[in-house]
C-alpha cells in the first residue's frame, strides 16, 4: 500500500511540474534573454509585430507604410513574399548582413522598418535575429521583426494576406 501511494505522489508531482513547464515554455518560446545575440528568441517582445496587425496596416493605409525586408533565403522571397517587400539576403550570412546595410543605406535612422523570414519555427529562425541587431547596432531606432511562430506560408500565405511572388 505504501508503494502505491508513494507512486500516486510521484504521478501527481511530476504532472504539476509538467503542467508548470507547458504554461511557461510558451513565453520563453517568443522571448528569452539568455537566448543567444543572434537567436530571433533575442529580440525583445515589445519589437515583434504579429502578422495579423502588419496585414492590418498595409490593407488600410493611406499613408507611407513601413520599409518591409525580407532577410531569408532567396528562393523564398521569390515563392512568396510580403507584398511590396524587398530583398535584403539572409540575415545568418555575412553577405546577408552587408546587402540589407545597402538597402537601408539611405534611410533615416528614424524609419520604420519591418523585417521578417518565415523560413522555419520562430525558435528556429537564424536570420532575424542578427538583421534585427545589426539595423538596431547601425542606429535604426523604430526596427520591428513579424513575428512568424511557423513559417511564411503557413502565417502568412495560407491566411490569405498580401503576397507577390516573383522578384
Amino acid at each position: 500500500m505504501v508503494r502505491v501511494a508513494r507512486k500516486r505522489e510521484f504521478l501527481i508531482f511530476a504532472r504539476f511540474f509538467l503542467a508548470l513547464f507547458c504554461a511557461v515554455a510558451p513565453c520563453r518560446a517568443q522571448f528569452s534573454p539568455e537566448a543567444p545575440p543572434g537567436s530571433a528568441l533575442s529580440i525583445p517582445t515589445d519589437q515583434l509585430i504579429q502578422p495579423e496587425a502588419l496585414n492590418r496596416f498595409l490593407v488600410e493605409a493611406n499613408s507611407v507604410g513601413p520599409v518591409i525586408l525580407q532577410v531569408g533565403s532567396r528562393v523564398m522571397f521569390q515563392q512568396a513574399h510580403i507584398a511590396g517587400s524587398a530583398y535584403a539576403g539572409p540575415g545568418s550570412q555575412a553577405e546577408g548582413l552587408k546587402l540589407l546595410e545597402r538597402k537601408v543605406a539611405g534611410l533615416a535612422k528614424d524609419r520604420w522598418i519591418v523585417l521578417y523570414c518565415g523560413c522555419c519555427p520562430w525558435n528556429r529562425c537564424p536570420n532575424v535575429g542578427p538583421a534585427y541587431h545589426r539595423l538596431r547596432n547601425l542606429g535604426f531606432t523604430k526596427v520591428k521583426v513579424l513575428y512568424i511562430a511557423n513559417n511564411f506560408g503557413a502565417d502568412w500565405v495560407n491566411k490569405g494576406y498580401l503576397v507577390d511572388h516573383g522578384e
